[in-house]
């Protein structure tokens, strides 16, 4: 990710003007789970009410969360992205000096080392797991003392929840991500997918050319992540088991298609994209829809029993 050269220097160029700080921070706040950060910066744009006078620039940055709002919402997720991957991969969760910070530290319910079979697929999980460790690790330094400390995470109920609402499993059986690795290879793809929608809908805010070319390679990585987890999956014929994740999270982030599963018309899906080939976008409110696993607006539930921390925890 963004070396700490690179981040003073990004900070520097932008110093003679506020709105492209801004921008910066839209990029950096990407670096956390496929750019949820930067998707909340779209989403206070897009969904603003009626502006008071005054520029439409002006009109951004009053509508525009804080520099800490942004980034703080994106270390929500990332603190659940890295504890996940942590304990499949390495059977235990984030050292205590990563996840202390303002507003009280939460518990992580579940989690257990993953049994796998597959030394491809253990492989594919430990590069994962060490970059959204690196992005705990990057955006706690941007912030400083501002930082959020990790809110209490479900990695155990949260999953039969999910399964159970795409009718994986029965209303009284349980889903282990951790029992074996395809309920893992489930588990990746109901996060993985996610991130990248939600990075996508900050595109057209980003428009100096450094910070683009930055946070398209943000993307970039996330992506690979989420094409790893469906290329494992159609290899596996897993087809009907991810279409009804993905049918269950188009249910929950409102009515338009954002989702597609890996298989279409008996063909491969690994890429879920419009006819144009564009990826799909989600709001941060939308992110949190799936993420507390409620179509409602909501401010806890599902993988965060208690909500996110920060200034920025109401589903859409």
């Amino acid at each position: 990710m963004f070396g700490n050269k690179l981040v003073v220097d990004m900070i520097d160029r932008s110093a003679e003007s506020r709105t492209d700080r801004r921008r910066f921070l839209r990029a950096a706040g990407a670096a956390g789970m496929g750019a949820v950060g930067a998707g909340l910066v779209g989403s206070a744009v897009m969904n603003a009410g009626p502006a008071q006078a005054g520029t439409a620039s002006e009109t951004v940055a009053a509508a525009a969360p804080s520099d800490g709002a942004v980034l703080n919402f994106a270390l929500n997720l990332e603190y659940l992205e890295a504890e996940f991957y942590s304990w499949a991969v390495h059977g235990h969760g984030l050292a205590d000096k990563l996840t202390s910070g303002k507003q009280a530290r939460g518990g992580v319910v579940g989690g257990a080392k993953v049994p796998f079979k597959t030394a491809r697929i253990r492989k594919y999980a430990a590069e994962i797991a060490g970059d959204e460790l690196a992005h705990v690790k990057f955006l706690r330094g941007a912030l400083g003392g501002a930082a959020v400390s990790r809110p209490k995470i479900d990695i155990k109920n949260s999953f039969t929840a999910a399964a159970r609402a795409a009718g994986l499993i029965g209303a009284k059986q349980k889903f282990d991500p951790f029992a074996n690795e395809d309920n893992f290879l489930l588990g990746a793809f109901l996060f993985e997918d996610v991130g990248v929608t939600a990075y996508k809908g900050a595109a057209p805010l980003i428009d100096n050319k450094t910070y683009l070319e930055a946070a398209a390679g943000i993307m970039a990585v996330e992506a690979y992540h989420a094409a790893t987890i469906r290329t494992a999956l159609y290899e596996k014929g897993m087809g009907k088991a991810a279409g009804a994740i993905s049918m269950a999270r188009d249910s929950l982030d409102g009515k338009n298609d954002r989702d597609q599963g890996i298989t279409w018309k008996g063909m491969a899906n690994i890429v879920p994209a419009n006819p144009a080939g564009i990826a799909y976008s989600r709001s941060p409110g939308q992110v949190l829809n799936v993420v507390y696993l409620n179509p409602n607006a909501v401010k806890k539930g599902g993988f965060f029993p208690n909500g996110v921390h920060g200034d920025v925890t109401t589903s859409a």
